[in-house]
């Protein structure tokens, strides 16, 4: 192998050792040392190899992603460090790792250019100076060339360039001067690959037709309609494919580039841009023709498929429309006659209520003439009572009726839930007894390795949490103590518990006192069975349960309907309405 060259060997050692301020101003000595060879020649290639090898083409695209505005020499050291980057890539044929080169370090560089092309896009827009925005114009157009002359010498990478979304954004901007330029770097790379708008995704394609046509019909500067012109025209000629996307797409791109832009001072450009899109427009139209016609003729075979088809069909379809046809008007006869016959069944029920209303007041007359005039009102009010008695029976009746029909799916749901909880009882009783006992199994004693084990954490323990002490004098006195206070507590318990049962015998004492005094006579009426009851505690005693005993005797001669409430209650159980009203207040006696 050939030594490297030693210009190489100490940049790369200056770069390395030096602060990162330092290194955009060393690498710009790259463009000196390539300069030394002729272009094209071995000494060159070998340069830019050995350049590669030692990795100062990456410091460059790692310098050109920082802001050059914060280093020193500016962004003029960057537009120049991207020319060295193109130069460096141009012209060099790697054969170790040739993968590594063309795949990602070659696209790699493409986007760090136009990144770079991005930002001084960006400032050069932002200026306020003249002198400023000619600056950054001359480092974009700088930039700009270091493109073109990149993918020049590698043509793979014109695809590259169009599909990569910062060439998008820069070729979508109302700069006039930035717009040229970007439509110049567009035009190159068609010259240098004919065809690679064939090799772009359809939406990368799409997006740059879009933007030219939409150049042509958002502006007036005779520039850029010149720019987009020529570069619509040198699709139109490179890729014949695409000239039927522009008529399609565009359908009125003609109609804007022959009012719009005719005598702008490119009329040549435009006149063949037209004749291809007229061209094409008119192939179109014998097609269009041709499909018209062969579509009319497949409409023609095709309706008249379907009136032979719909002519077959038509007998069935008639005795289909007289069934239905007379079904309806049947379900009509049918219904108005219902309708007759419940209007006649309403009118018959009214003269009958009408009919017998008349014979009840002709009989309530009758009555009145043969039953004295003293004995009237009396017979009025027993014919209320009657009536009355009569209306409550039919109310019960039916609101007994109603509740049944109410409580019967309830009735049900109960009925079921009892039949399925039996037998998943019975199930559950015959899986018991059919299961086997599960033999005993003895406990699995201690090894002597496990116990000598435990019994060394348990002396670990002791010794980390020892026991107080405490003596044989000093337990006793702790034990009588704690006897002493349990006996008293025992005591107050005791007393308390006396306290509580005399409260509760004089409360009870008092209601019945209160009771007694409520129902008591006045003082002129009161006799000695009334002093009596005052005097002995026997007597009222006997006087509540005497009620309480009729209470529970008028509760079971109660009618069934009274009871239909009841049906899920014990037999023995009666009503706690019934009884409170009674024994709410009942005092048993106590000792005083």
């Amino acid at each position: 192998l050939a030594a490297a060259d030693p210009r190489v060997l100490a940049l790369a050692a200056q770069v390395t050792e030096s602060r990162e301020q330092d290194i955009p101003l060393l690498l710009l000595k790259l463009k000196g040392i390539l300069n030394s060879a002729s272009l094209g020649c071995e000494e060159s290639r070998k340069i830019k190899q050995d350049i590669y090898d030692y990795d100062l083409a990456r410091y460059c695209m790692l310098v050109l992603r920082q802001d050059h505005s914060r280093l020193r020499g500016g962004w003029a050291t960057a537009a120049q460090l991207a020319e060295i980057l193109s130069h460096c890539c141009v012209g060099l044929e790697v054969k170790e790792d040739p993968e590594e080169f063309y795949k990602k370090f070659l696209p790699s560089a493409v986007d760090t250019l136009l990144f770079l092309g991005r930002r001084l896009q960006a400032r050069f827009i932002r200026a306020v100076k003249d002198e400023e925005k000619q600056d950054f114009l001359r480092w974009f157009q700088t930039v700009a060339d270091a493109i073109c002359w990149l993918f020049g010498g590698h043509i793979q990478l014109a695809a590259c360039v169009l599909q990569n979304g910062h060439f998008l954004k820069l070729l979508i901007t109302d700069d006039v001067e930035t717009a040229i330029t970007m439509m110049s770097v567009l035009h190159n790379s068609l010259r240098v690959n004919s065809s690679v708008l064939l090799q772009v995704d359809e939406g990368s394609l799409h997006s740059v037709l879009d933007e030219l046509v939409y150049k042509l019909s958002s502006t007036t500067n005779p520039v850029i309609g010149n720019a987009a012109t020529k570069l619509l025209l040198l699709v139109a000629k490179f890729c014949k494919q695409l000239v039927k996307l522009l008529a399609a797409r565009y359908k009125g791109l003609k109609g804007l580039l022959s009012k719009q832009w005719t005598g702008k001072g490119f009329d040549r450009d435009l006149s063949q841009l037209l004749d291809l899109l007229y061209s094409e427009q008119s192939n179109g139209k014998t097609e269009m023709q041709r499909q018209h016609q062969a579509a009319c003729i497949i409409q023609a075979v095709w309706r008249g498929f379907q009136t032979r088809k719909r002519l077959k069909k038509l007998p069935q379809a008639v005795i289909t429309l007289q069934r239905s046809f007379r079904a309806k008007r049947e379900q009509e006869l049918q219904h108005f006659k219902k309708q007759k016959e419940d209007e006649a069944l309403k009118l018959q029920m009214q003269l009958q209520r009408q009919r017998a209303m008349r014979l009840f007041h002709e009989r309530q007359l009758a009555l009145l003439e043969i039953i004295h005039a003293s004995q009237v009102n009396k017979y009025m009010e027993e014919m209320e009572g009657k009536s009355a008695l009569t209306i409550q029976r039919f109310w019960r009746g039916y609101r007994a009726r109603r509740n049944f029909h109410q409580r019967r799916q309830s009735l049900k749901e109960y009925k079921a839930a009892v039949i399925i909880q039996r037998a998943a009882c019975k199930f559950l009783e015959k899986r018991r007894r059919r299961r086997p006992l599960s033999p005993w199994k003895d406990p699995k004693g201690l090894t002597d390795e496990q116990r000598l084990a435990l019994q060394q954490k348990v002396d670990d323990y002791i010794k980390l949490h020892p026991a107080s002490q405490m003596s044989e004098e000093m337990s006793k006195e702790l034990h009588m103590q704690a006897q002493e206070k349990l006996a008293q507590f025992l005591l107050r318990s005791r007393l308390d518990q006396r306290a509580a049962q005399r409260r509760e015998t004089l409360l009870a004492q008092v209601n019945t006192d209160v009771e007694l005094l409520m129902n008591a006579p006045g003082l002129a009426e009161t006799t000695e069975k009334d002093l009596d009851v005052f005097m002995s505690r026997s007597i009222p005693v006997a006087t509540k349960a005497r009620q309480t005993h009729n209470t529970m005797l008028k509760y079971t001669r109660w009618p069934w309907w009274k009871k239909l409430g009841d049906e899920f209650e014990e037999d023995d159980v009666i009503p706690d309405d019934a009884l409170n009203a009674e024994l709410g207040t009942l005092f048993i006696g106590g000792r005083k």
